[in-house]
């Protein structure tokens, strides 16, 4: 081969070039460092330095892995039990976990769907660490990166995630019993942006809204206690022995809440709520269309969109002030006014939100049977 045209500088290693003398062009070639073998790159010096680049860090990690592979087989020849698992191999033995949660009905498609992409970005970040090599300085700091980023909920979310997938590893006995350095990281701190609803500037809200099944949906928020998913979801169906049931849709918690509980701070009962939501409307769901219109049909359920801008419009309408430093209060905050409500009453917050605790398990009723939790009023 050709020597090396001196006004080529090459600084990457397996890169060659030689100059055609019959045409005066300058080909480029890359040296397959694990068999010899040369590759032709054509006359493009650029895409010629980039594609060797990439190849030579492919190589890399190639033989990267393959020097971890035979410490491991090294290491179970030497010892009597077998190399610790890779993070990476316990992420893929998580999903299996999981879905076992899912089919018993223990966790929902979307929350273990969550958890399995947390478990995964970590994997990607740690690939060849041991499960029991991940230390809580390696997660605090990928936490420390949401936190500067803004993304201090995202942050709590990710840790929360991190926990239950060591816990599962525990359980399974592929790390030793207590190991969580998940839990040993600082919890981040998310400071609530959303101006909390006070009942005075709900009720001036209400007054705005401006069709029926606003009116509906704001009630139920309020009677119920429920998140906006749960709402547009129920159905009258749900309503089996003087009782609405619900099955939350973040954590799958089953709550029975009796058609007589009575909200007094703006004296209606959710019986009272679900017969005004009974219409001339021939439909399955409380809240729903009552009207065809761009493509809806009458008695179709509402979007969570759909509700969620008709509450932002009606709240503007009713010029709500909102505080420096604070975001205006949305459709969600209605769930934290009914706790706030509620428990002046006495009524058991807790099980109205679905939160299943020790701490609480006496202020609710819980028919086994079912695992619904049945809300005490």
């Amino acid at each position: 081969m050709a020597a090396r045209p001196r006004n080529h500088n090459i600084s990457i290693q397996n890169l060659y070039c030689k100059l055609d003398k019959r045409n005066g062009k300058t080909y480029w070639q890359y040296k397959n460092p694990s068999t010899g073998e040369f590759v032709g790159f054509g006359t493009d010096a650029e895409a010629a330095k980039t594609a060797a680049a990439e190849l030579n860090r492919m190589h890399a990690e190639q033989e990267v892995n393959q020097a971890f592979a035979l410490m491991r087989m090294k290491a179970e020849k030497s010892s009597d039990k077998a190399a610790e698992m890779l993070l990476r191999e316990w992420v893929k033995k998580y999903a299996q976990v999981l879905q076992r949660h899912v089919s018993k009905k223990e966790l929902t498609e979307k929350t273990a769907g969550e958890r399995q992409r947390i478990a995964n970005r970590l994997a990607n970040r740690l690939p060849r660490v041991t499960l029991s090599a991940v230390s809580a300085r390696d997660l605090s700091a990928i936490l420390a990166e949401y936190v500067s980023d803004d993304k201090t909920r995202m942050a709590q979310v990710v840790r929360a995630g991190w926990i239950d997938m060591f816990k599962e590893a525990q359980y399974a006995g592929v790390v030793d019993p207590g190991f969580n350095p998940a839990e040993a990281t600082r919890k981040p701190k998310d400071e609530v942006k959303r101006q909390r609803l006070v009942l005075e500037d709900w009720q001036k809200i209400f007054a705005e809204a401006k069709t029926p099944h606003m009116e509906n949906a704001m009630l139920l928020a309020i009677v119920t206690g429920q998140r906006l998913d749960d709402i547009t979801n129920m159905q009258f169906s749900d309503i089996k022995n003087d009782m609405l049931h619900i099955e939350q849709g973040k954590y799958g918690a089953r709550v029975a809440i009796p058609l007589s509980i009575r909200n007094n701070a703006i004296n209606m009962s959710l019986r009272e709520v679900i017969a005004k939501c009974r219409d001339r409307v021939l439909s399955k769901y409380l809240v729903h269309h009552v009207k065809n219109i761009a493509g809806v049909k009458s008695g179709d359920k509402l979007s969570n969109g759909g509700l969620s801008q008709a509450f932002s419009e009606a709240r503007d309408r009713a010029n709500i002030k909102t505080a420096e430093g604070k975001m205006p209060s949305t459709f969600h905050e209605q769930r934290s006014l009914s706790g706030r409500l509620y428990k002046t009453q006495g009524i058991n917050v807790q099980a109205l939100w679905g939160h299943k605790s020790a701490k609480t398990s006496d202020l609710y009723l819980d028919e086994r049977k079912n695992e619904w939790i049945v809300v005490a009023i």
